[in-house]
């Protein structure tokens, strides 16, 4: 491989981690998708440990965090002992997924809140009813997009 493709690789990878990192997740987590979107594996614990150079305990924690929002599956190979990691099937469905669960949930506490609170309370309720819109809309239109990958 070119120092050139190396270097995008490298540079992908971090940046990986960087926007996981800004969606709440560990940097780590990105760095460990970043790495199985370019180089689609499977890696064992001590290959995605040695090549993003960080501890197994830490590659344990997050392989096992990817796993659980359905980004990654692991994988055995006969007669080995150890587990490796690859993509999951669709995964970014997965993420997406777990994005309308999240919403869903906020869109039920603003209907929650909003029938709680008194009707003459007129502007909380003209904004609850304004983000609950909004969470309608971003639902709607994320499963449409879920359907479509």
């Amino acid at each position: 491989m070119s120092k050139k493709a190396q270097e995008t690789i490298e540079r992908f990878v971090e940046q990986m981690g960087l926007v996981a990192q800004a969606d709440g997740l560990p940097r780590i987590a990105g760095r460990i998708m970043g790495l199985l979107v370019i180089q689609t594996g499977p890696f064992s614990f001590t290959e995605l440990a040695e090549q993003l150079q960080v501890s197994r305990g830490s590659i344990s924690t997050n392989t096992r965090l990817l796993e659980s929002l359905g980004v990654i599956e692991r994988v055995t190979h006969t007669g080995e002992r150890q587990d490796y990691f690859q993509l999951a099937p669709n995964p970014y469905a997965k993420l997406l997924e777990g994005v309308v669960q999240r919403m869903s949930k906020a869109h039920a506490l603003v209907t929650c809140t909003q029938e709680a609170l008194p009707k003459r309370m007129k502007s909380a309720q003209s904004n609850l009813n304004d983000l609950g819109e909004f969470y309608r809309t971003a639902i709607k239109n994320t499963q449409s997009i879920i359907k479509k990958l």
